[in-house]
């Protein structure tokens, strides 16, 4: 099922932790034609290409409160979005930021405050699996940051609506401006706005090749985004401690994103390698998204190596997006993982309650971005000021220093935006 390799030279290990990859080039020119014409064109661009990509005619794309009230779920499914959401905004109201002065000299003090980012935007995965959990996810931390405006857009099916439990979180975390809109159109219309959507300053959210491949070109023209992201992906770090059948499972439910996804299992224990891949066979039979988890296994690999140290090493160099230590001393392990999105300790600890409801976040780096970023988090929808002011005395006490530094770089101006203030007679 998966490919194994033993024992493979450290010099191979570039190719072999190689990301599957496309056609970056017709991709982005198709990718750029779409954000052009939404930007001059506005929701008239929106409408074509909602009804040729996905299917439905929309005059109008926003989300009534009609809508949002008719909103049914099962009972269950509400609990478990309500339990879920109680966590995850648990553990964000934890990294609210405190804000201190520092004085650095008798008359001089400086500081730092945290600001809202004012304009958001979140897209929300629809297709075969409407992400509801990634807007609690994005949609509460955007609300204890205090961000002014939510815009919210997702993909609607062929009968032009949003599925349920869409509207339900997004109804649960306050945000008002939903819009029926996807892929592409939709990160076009929230970086440049349309007669109907608002432009905001910075876009969040995951998505297919397409819309990573937007957001990174709205970027280019000043839009922040969240982080580069791709297709979904887990590292298994296991050793002969671990069960077969949850390493299978945890392999298969990131398989089961899509056919890009990738999954990679790193092992000291050859046995276990062997007993995962017929697990993953018997439970592969069983998904509904078989056929989708199998194309995913098809790039996916299974590398035995001698030490646990070199088992290390490989998954900090593949840098997971999520990885799972399933082995004796796991913390002691995690203490040398140095790149990784998010990391799940010990064999009841699987990567679907990171997805879902442990209270950490689901939206993270992947393609081996998470050797420089990191997830989602509160401070990832506030902006830090910093502060200063200084009194007389404190002007004295540093002026002469910068005095000399402003005339060791040539800036005169500088220089004499302190002189002109010390030569004020008291």
């Amino acid at each position: 099922m998966m490919k194994i390799f033993l024992s493979p030279d450290r010099k191979d290990w570039p190719g072999l932790l190689k990301r599957p990859g496309f056609d970056h080039a017709d991709l982005t020119d198709r990718v750029r034609q779409v954000l052009q014409a939404v930007k001059q064109q506005g929701d008239t661009a929106v409408r074509e290409y909602t009804a040729a990509f996905d299917g439905v005619q929309l005059q109008n794309s926003r989300v009534s409160p009609d809508e949002i009230a008719a909103a049914s779920l099962p009972r269950d499914l509400k609990d478990a979005i309500l339990l879920a959401a109680a966590n995850i905004r648990r553990f964000h109201e934890k990294q609210v930021p405190k804000m201190e002065k520092a004085e650095t000299l008798p008359g001089v003090k400086c500081w730092r405050k945290a600001v809202p980012i004012q304009k958001v935007g979140l897209y929300i995965p629809g297709g075969t699996a409407p992400l509801f959990s990634t807007i609690l996810m994005l949609g509460i931390p955007a609300a204890i940051a205090g961000c002014e405006e939510v815009v919210l857009c997702s993909p609607p099916d062929k009968k032009g609506q949003l599925h349920p439990a869409i509207l339900f979180a997004a109804d649960l975390v306050g945000i008002k401006n939903i819009y029926k809109i996807g892929g592409v159109q939709a990160i076009a219309a929230m970086a440049y706005g349309t007669e109907t959507v608002p432009a905001v300053y910075k876009i969040f959210g995951p998505g297919n090749q397409y819309v990573t491949c937007a957001k990174q070109l709205v970027q280019q023209e000043g839009i922040a985004i969240d982080m580069p992201a791709g297709p979904s992906e887990v590292c298994v770090l296991a050793d002969d401690t671990a069960r077969p059948d949850f390493v299978a499972a945890d392999l298969l439910s990131q398989a089961e994103h899509g056919a890009d996804s990738q999954v990679l299992l790193v092992s000291t224990s050859k046995e276990l390698i062997h007993s995962v891949n017929e697990s993953l066979v018997k439970q592969l039979n069983q998904l509904p998204r078989k056929e989708m988890a199998k194309k995913a296994l098809e790039n996916s690999k299974a590398i035995f190596v001698k030490t646990k140290k070199e088992a290390i090493d490989l998954v900090n160099e593949y840098a997971a997006e999520h990885l799972i230590i399933a082995c004796a001393n796991d913390e002691l392990v995690a203490s040398s993982i140095v790149n990784a999105g998010s990391v799940f300790l010990g064999h009841f600890s699987p990567e679907s309650v990171g997805d879902y409801a442990s209270g950490t976040n689901h939206t993270l780096p992947t393609n081996g971005h998470a050797r420089a970023y990191s997830g989602v988090s509160l401070d990832s929808f506030l902006k830090k000021i910093t502060y200063q002011r200084l009194t007389k005395a404190g002007l004295q006490h540093i002026g002469r220093a910068v005095e000399i530094m402003a005339e060791a770089e040539g800036l005169r101006a500088h220089k004499e935006a302190v002189s002109i203030r010390l030569r004020i007679e008291s």
